[in-house]
């Protein structure tokens, strides 16, 4: 049965006899997929292969199978609507629409889902390249591909006129009994969908769980996410566990990190000269951000030093520890060419005879130990 937008092309060649619509229509659709291949797409590529991006070009690329497919069968789909052909071949339009206007549909339509699934996984491919942080896009692209292939599916059956009304029933069965039998993929799998919505992190963020467990993210699956360690090490996490842990993102909102770094300095120092040759150092750290002036702040009286602190802003959370120990370091080497004092605990210790008394002459001198 032709579409009832087809209705007017199909009493257009039905007019005229069955051999001129066969040459007509078969000639027109393939005169269209060349002139398309040829004219159209190609000069479409060379333009698109000179513009500043590449997801214009990667459209044009994925879609030009389908369309010059359609082109080309469309022709063929309008013949076994036209009943003076069947009548012209001795076969029933029925059996005529099965044997060439079907499997033509169907064609078509497994191009056309090819080039949906394609083009799609393309454009995120072509954003990680660009470096663009695109959080759990492998879970993206998998949905994607799962969406495509049942909507193919049931246009298939559509066009082949099964029924799927009984298949959505067994479906709904088994999708239960599944849901049982794969509850932790499942839980997995809705997990890193809820996290990509979350915006909990992306691809190269450097995160803490509350477990204790951190590292940077370098993959994000249906299943689980990878985690590299500072001893690189990788740990699988699964998304059901990441969904309902507490997640410290170290790099959002941006990449750079607050480093405090305790410092104390002896009682009866010249806290300006102080203050200044840490800070000088600071301002040397190649990691320190320059547009975050490094500050200096004196915390308290302590029992030995006076204690201060440091506060710089680092480029990476990754970088603490090298910044910590480079700055450490540092700063102890210029305090000893500068002649002051760093301050440890220190304890004055008197030894008594347990009668509580000492000989003339005899009392020892305190003794400083640390």
């Amino acid at each position: 049965m032709a579409w009832p937008s087809l209705d007017p092309i199909v009493d257009l060649f039905g007019a005229l006899p069955a051999w001129q619509a066969t040459v007509l229509l078969l000639g027109l659709s393939l005169g269209l997929a060349v002139v398309m291949e040829v004219v159209v797409l190609r000069g479409l590529l060379r333009y698109t292969a000179g513009t500043r991006t590449d997801y214009d070009h990667i459209l044009v690329a994925s879609f030009r199978y389908p369309l010059v497919v359609t082109a080309g069968l469309a022709g063929v789909y309008l013949l076994t609507q036209i009943p003076t052909v069947a009548d012209a071949v001795l076969l029933e339009q029925d059996q005529l629409d099965t044997f060439f206007g079907r499997p033509a549909l169907s064609v078509i339509l497994l191009a056309w889902a090819h080039a949906a699934n394609r083009v799609v996984n393309r454009f995120v491919a072509e954003a990680q390249e660009e470096g663009r942080q695109l959080e759990v896009a492998p879970v993206l692209s998998n949905v994607w591909t799962l969406l495509v292939v049942i909507s193919t599916l049931g246009a298939l059956l559509t066009v082949w006129e099964y029924s799927i009304t009984p298949l959505l029933g067994a479906a709904g069965i088994a999708g239960i009994a599944i849901g049982f039998a794969a509850k932790d993929t499942v839980a997995n799998f809705f997990g890193g969908i809820a996290l990509y919505f979350d915006d909990t992190y992306n691809l190269g963020d450097y995160v803490e769980l509350d477990s204790g467990e951190s590292g940077t993210v370098v993959k994000v699956g249906v299943r689980s996410t990878t985690l590299l360690t500072r001893d690189e090490i990788l740990i699988v996490v699964p998304n059901s566990v990441l969904n309902s842990a507490m997640v410290i993102n170290q790099s959002a909102p941006s990449r750079r990190r607050r480093l405090k770094l305790e410092l104390g300095v002896a009682y009866g120092t010249d806290l300006d000269e102080f203050e200044e040759l840490v800070l000088d150092v600071a301002a040397e750290e190649r990691n320190v951000i320059e547009d975050r002036e490094p500050r200096m702040r004196f915390r308290r009286f302590g029992d030995s030093a006076l204690e201060y602190e440091l506060v710089c802003w680092i480029r990476s959370p990754t970088a603490v520890g090298r910044t910590r120990h480079a700055l450490n370091r540092e700063i102890y080497e210029r305090l000893r060419d500068a002649d002051i004092e760093v301050p440890f605990p220190q304890r004055d210790v008197h030894i008594r005879p347990r009668d509580g008394g000492y000989p003339d002459g005899d009392e020892p001198t305190p003794q400083e130990t640390g």
